[in-house]
């Protein structure tokens, strides 16, 4: 892992851009911690550039609670290279929502489960790197989506403990089945009125999933809709399963 630029933040956060391999992500570690801190694996669509704003507003939340905070770009974002199949499963399923027609889960498989094949090994792979570094420890949350891919690090990956997943992403079929695998604590968040998600699909990989725990905050609102105040309960809940 090299970093490539580090700056502090007016809340005394520092944040470190880092590169492993050709892999780009972001560091941000608290202030002052005598000890290391636990992590949170921050997870997003894609496109560092453009979700920065929400995703340094998430990892800054979390080092007010003592957790260290950790971001990557996903394959075929941002500037890495893109997939012609990928691109193509995009266009068409834009095609698809443009003309108000349901999305086929052809489309989707071709659309989320390549990108779940190749991120979660690199989520691995930087919290490896990561889990090196002396300010760092475990054990581990994830927060935020692709939800297919949380769904997947919690089955694959011992060292995540808690996780907060967003609803709000196409989840192939197949993935329900990996679902029933999850048993570590969930904390679920919906948005009612997602105009990209099928609110169905997503009350049924709830039920789907393994854990004891697992609770579900539905709030009405779009995507980018999700209410300030759930950063709360979200905190309490990796503060309880981490610390």
């Amino acid at each position: 892992m090299q970093f490539t630029s580090e700056q502090r933040l007016d809340d005394g956060v520092l944040e470190r851009e880092f590169t492993l391999g050709e892999i780009p992500g972001i560091l941000w570690t608290p202030a002052s911690a005598s000890a290391p801190a636990q992590l949170i694996l921050i997870g997003h669509p894609g496109g560092l550039q453009r979700m920065y704003p929400r995703l340094v507003a998430r990892a800054r939340h979390s080092a007010a609670d003592g957790f260290a905070a950790a971001t990557i770009e996903l394959p075929g974002s941002g500037d890495r290279p893109r997939s012609a199949a990928a691109e193509q499963a995009r266009a068409d399923l834009q095609r698809t929502l443009e003309a108000g027609e349901p999305v086929d889960e052809e489309i989707v498989d071709r659309l989320i489960l390549p990108l779940v094949e190749k991120a979660v090994p690199e989520w691995q792979a930087v919290l490896d790197a990561l889990l090196s570094l002396p300010e760092i420890g475990g054990p581990v949350g994830y927060s935020g989506g692709v939800i297919a891919i949380g769904v997947r690090l919690a089955v694959v990956e011992p060292r995540i403990s808690a996780a907060v997943l967003f609803a709000g992403s196409f989840v192939p079929r197949t993935m329900f089945e990996e679902a029933r695998q999850v048993t570590i604590p969930l904390h679920v968040l919906l948005q009612w009125d997602d105009e990209g998600n099928d609110r169905q699909a997503a009350l049924d990989l709830f039920d789907a999933f393994g854990s004891k725990e697992k609770t579900l905050h539905a709030n009405m609102g779009g995507h980018t809709g999700v209410p300030q105040f759930e950063g709360d309960p979200a905190a309490r809940f990796f503060t309880r399963h981490l610390s």
